[in-house]
């Protein structure tokens, strides 16, 4: 199996945790926070997303799509503590972003050798992986982190256990 198909098959799991947790919630659910001092879903998602398109076109420039327009300053370490839902996204439109830059990290994958997904990450982004490869497949543990996070919003709203 090569480097990129395994990839794939480890994106697979956070796409379906994604759609298992939010399948339910309602866009206003999606501002409870875990803790007071957690960042509600809403930032989670946009902060997720936004990673996976910057740390993709980090490791091979421009080879993602672009984001909406105004999607990244909405998602920045400054508005995390903001409930303003008026500055936010719907359930609707952070599942197409998200539907968007993963049909752009799997053909991203589709583009990249075994070589090129073994070449050295940027050395700025090394903390995230030191490969190219080990930077494309780090985000699968990143959004299932923070996915993590959704189960304690899931059961504080009284939801049923998904897993």
């Amino acid at each position: 199996m090569s480097i990129a198909t395994q990839i794939k098959t480890e994106l697979n799991l956070p796409g379906f945790a994604v759609s298992a947790y939010l399948q339910d919630l309602t866009d206003d659910q999606l501002f409870v926070r875990p803790h007071p001092k957690a960042n509600h879903i809403a930032w989670q998602l946009g902060h997720l997303i936004v990673s996976e398109n910057s740390l993709n076109n980090m490791v091979c420039p421009n080879s993602m799509p672009p984001l909406p327009a105004g999607f990244a300053e909405k998602h920045t370490k400054e508005t995390a503590a903001s409930d303003d839902k008026s500055k936010f996204c719907t359930k609707a439109q952070y599942l197409q972003a998200m539907a968007e830059q993963r049909a752009g990290t799997l053909a991203l994958l589709d583009r990249l050798s075994d070589a090129d997904l073994e070449k050295p990450a940027p050395e700025q982004i090394q903390k995230f992986g030191a490969t190219v490869g080990a930077v494309i497949a780090g985000q699968c543990s990143h959004w299932m982190m923070h996915t993590g996070q959704w189960v304690i919003v899931r059961r504080q709203l009284g939801k049923e256990p998904m897993f």
